[in-house]
């Protein structure tokens, strides 16, 4: 089931390739929908009493050594594994609204990151996770280069660059404990109570990988620019999927392999997210650009789940896990939301616009739900995800709880601040007067995003269920749950 998932959209990327311009757009929409579905089998088939991993699949790949191709689910890729299988379908869907050249080779290289970053979150073997690793670099690489904005080359050369230096640190931690085990298996690794657990310098080399991929600050400075330059689908699934990569490596490979390090380091990664939290939204505050303003916003809001992650209990943990989700889908609605107003007036400052609500309704309706969904309003997702990280950063340090709540403010004011600039007051370009509203291919796109962010918000119940104890299950085998 898990290979299926995987490859149905590498599938679709040969079918893209070897089939005909016309039908590229819709050729990789239903695979990529085949792949969603597939995935919603194993969520109903998946056990969340098992906090181990369900569905494995093992074979031998290079045994002599000791790397084979093994994946496996549980409760903390759940939802990540559903959240990309869900959004993938959404971008490649809009896609028809704004890519018109060159479309083959962009729904391939779409579909090949789809099972890039499907990879990332599945694989069990350090090796195979690796190769889905660097693999998933690729394809965002070209997105952003050839259908880009006027700085794309500097904006994907930067994002590549930032992307691979981590992963030539993570790649030599792997090698030594590959080889130190004489097994790139990471279940069988995580078992082993042996003296790396508590060795800062492989800590370091995955978390040095995990952060600029997350991005934590100070390692975030490619993000804003990719953000910017990229198209909006790859803008959508850059915020939404790439960025969990990193915050899931940090919970699966950091808290999981190194638990005595995670615990000696936490203050200090604690301070950086909280630095992340309030530079993130300082720097929001300041922009004229939208795209720019949401891009480092992903910084505040990333930090939260770092918070989270490091809090080492098991509620903060959850909680960083359910923000991973509540930030892709309010996040990639923004992105999404920027996108409609681009293809419209080709410009992204907020200062020629202005009374775009009375002008476009629906559009302005939709816009402040997922705003109000980034700042946290309760009975929608970004509420739920916060106040729980909070509740574990408290367990932590009450200081470092205060901190975070205060980038909450700080992300009120700069998401409010952008919306009144944005769709009220009068408007500041006579453009805007001949502005129709959303059309029905529109609001398909953001209207999934938006009504989850309301199951999640009022009915997180379930989603905390399916996690809760696979992140008991890491935290005990860690020895990290503390009696927390």
């Amino acid at each position: 089931m898990l290979s299926l998932i995987t490859f149905i959209p590498l599938l679709g990327a040969l079918a893209v390739v070897f089939g005909s311009r016309a039908s590229a757009r819709w050729t990789a929409l239903v695979t990529s929908l085949l792949s969603f579905v597939v995935s919603l089998i194993a969520l109903f088939r998946f056990d969340p009493a098992q906090g181990g991993y369900q569905f494995v699949e093992s074979v031998p790949w290079i045994p002599q050594y000791g790397i084979s191709y093994k994946m496996g689910m549980d409760g903390i890729s759940l939802w990540l594994v559903l959240l990309t299988t869900f959004i993938f379908p959404i971008a490649l869907w809009f896609s028809g609204e704004s890519i018109h050249h060159r479309e083959k080779e962009y729904y391939a290289l779409m579909l090949l990151m789809e099972t890039a970053t499907l990879g990332v979150f599945l694989a069990l073997d350090m090796f195979l996770f690796y190769v889905f690793w660097e693999f998933a670099l690729v394809p965002m690489y070209f997105i952003i280069g050839v259908w880009g904005g006027e700085r794309r080359i500097y904006a994907s050369v930067k994002f590549f660059i930032y992307t691979m230096a981590g992963s030539v640190l993570m790649l030599i931690a792997i090698l030594v404990l590959g080889i130190t085990n004489s097994t790139f298996d990471l279940e069988a690794i995580a078992a082993q109570n042996a003296a790396f657990k508590g060795n800062v310098l492989l800590f370091l080399a995955f978390a040095a990988a995990f952060a600029i991929k997350v991005p934590m600050f100070p390692f975030h400075t490619w993000l804003p620019d990719a953000h910017v330059e990229a198209p909006t689908p790859g803008s959508v699934i850059l915020a939404s999927v790439l960025l969990k990569m990193g915050s899931y490596g940090l919970i699966r490979y950091n808290l999981g392999l190194f638990p005595e390090a995670s615990a000696a380091l936490a203050p200090v990664m604690i301070g950086l997210a909280i630095v992340g939290i309030l530079y993130g939204a300082a720097v929001a505050f300041a922009q004229t650009d939208a795209k720019k303003l949401v891009a480092y916003s992903s910084v505040s809001h990333m930090g939260f789940v770092v918070l989270g992650t490091f809090a080492l209990n098991a509620i903060g943990v959850q909680g960083a896990l359910l923000q991973m989700v509540n930030h892709g889908l309010s996040t990639g609605g923004l992105f999404l939301i920027i996108g409609f107003i681009y293809e419209r007036l080709h410009t992204r400052d907020m200062k020629a616009m202005g009374g775009l609500w009375a002008r476009m309704p629906l559009y302005g309706s939709l816009a402040l739900m997922l705003v109000l969904s980034s700042v946290g309003l309760p009975a929608l997702n970004g509420f739920v995800g916060e106040f729980t990280i909070l509740q574990g950063a408290f367990l932590y340090s009450p200081l470092a709880a205060g901190f975070a709540a205060l980038g909450m403010v700080l992300s009120a004011a700069y998401l409010l601040t952008m919306f009144q600039k944005v769709f009220l007051g009068e408007s500041r370009n006579p453009a805007t007067e001949k502005l129709s509203d959303l059309n029905w291919r529109e609001v398909l796109s953001v209207a999934p995003l938006i009504v989850l962010c309301f199951v999640i918000g009022l009915y997180a119940a379930p989603f905390f269920g399916a996690m809760n104890a696979s992140v008991s299950t890491l935290l005990t085998n860690a020895g990290l749950a503390m009696g927390r």
